[in-house]
Formats: structure tokens, sequence, C-alpha cells
């Protein structure tokens, strides 16, 4: 049997003192208050009363310890997928609300329906989708669990909804630690819930793009 609901989650607060896009730059790990994120992500689902399958994980560091509490809760080991990794792009490193007075960055901004900075958004809708209709076969039933990033679960969001992909980043409804549902009817995705477990009013949160 395929699985029966899937569960996009964002990855806890990042301990980022300097506030920079972290992208997937290795070494970036949850502060104290990501973890206690993480675990209030993971105690939801598992107040949804309904039995997980899989759990799967994009192989950052971020992702992997966000991904723990679901392995406490449920005895189950996350399999790592590429296909759910943050996008790669032009400012990694960087804090954007420096960069983008910088002249020299401006080129990287010429074009934000592609994105003209990084990764092409239909990219990520392509492997996302891929991702998600593999755990979603593999599945003997029950639930999935994808702990991922914000620019992955926004994208998959438009894309499931039929809406154009180009957005403004600053607008995504994707907070840290949240639950993003949706359910799969033959080929077709429907989104069919959206939670906020976590309290995150004094979190930062800055490090996507």
């Amino acid at each position: 049997m395929p699985a029966e609901r899937l569960h996009l989650i964002r990855h806890g607060e990042v301990f980022n003192p300097r506030r920079v896009l972290y992208e997937r730059i290795p070494g970036f790990r949850l502060s104290e208050d990501g973890k206690r994120m993480a675990r209030a992500a993971a105690e939801y689902v598992r107040g949804l009363d309904r039995p997980l399958a899989e759990l799967v994980c994009s192989p950052l560091d971020r992702t992997r310890e966000s991904a723990e509490p679901f392995t406490d809760l449920f005895d189950m080991e996350p399999r790592a997928d590429e296909r759910v990794i943050e996008p790669w792009n032009a400012f990694a490193g960087k804090r954007m609300s420096r960069a983008v007075f910088i002249p020299q960055n401006w080129w990287h901004l010429r074009n934000p329906s592609q994105p003209s900075w990084g990764e092409p958004y239909r990219d990520v809708a392509e492997r996302m989708h891929a991702a998600l209709d593999a755990a979603w076969d593999a599945a003997d039933g029950g639930d999935v669990a994808i702990v991922t990033h914000q620019a992955p679960i926004w994208i998959t969001h438009l894309s499931v909804a039929g809406l154009p992909l180009r957005h403004d980043p600053r607008t995504r409804r994707c907070a840290l630690s949240s639950v993003t549902s949706f359910e799969r009817k033959g080929d077709v995705w429907r989104e069919v819930g959206y939670a906020e477990p976590a309290a995150t009013d004094d979190a930062v949160d800055v490090g996507a793009v």
C-alpha cells in the first residue's frame, strides 16, 4: 500500500549569531531553542495519532538534528534524501541585509522569477515531487514525515496549488518547525493542513532565500 499522508516539516531555529544565509554550508546546527522547536513538531505529528511508516530528512546538520525527536518518539531512523536539500544560492555565507546594497551583487537579483540568485524554482519543484512520490510509493500504509527546508516546502505548496513559482521569499508561510501536510489521490497531490506547533516569536530566522 502507498502512504496515507505526507508531512513536510521545516527544521528548527539554527544557531546563527552572524545572521548569514547558511544555505548548504556545513556546521550550522540547531540552537537550544531550535531543539525545543523540533521536539514540538515531532510531538505534534505524534499527537495526530496516525502511524508513521517512514522518516526522511535532508542530509544537512540542521535537518538531521530536527529529525532526532521523531526517532525518539517513533523509534525510527531517518533516511537521508539529497532531493529535499536546501536550494543553492549565490549569497551563501553572506548577510542578505548587506549583500543587496553591494553593486556587484545586483546581477544576481536581475530575474526574481527564475530566480537568478540560485537554483531555479522549477528544478526545486521537480526534485521535491520526485522525492515525495518515491516516499509515498515506498511506504506500506501510514504516514511519511520529511524534515526539510523553507524554500522546498513553499515551492512544493505553490506547485501543488497550481500557483506561479515566482514569489517574494519574505511572504512564505513556512515557520520554523512548521508542518505542512499533503495527500495524493492517484497522481494528484493536494495540501490538507498546515500547523505551527512551536513558539517562534523570538526566533532568529534569516537563513533562507
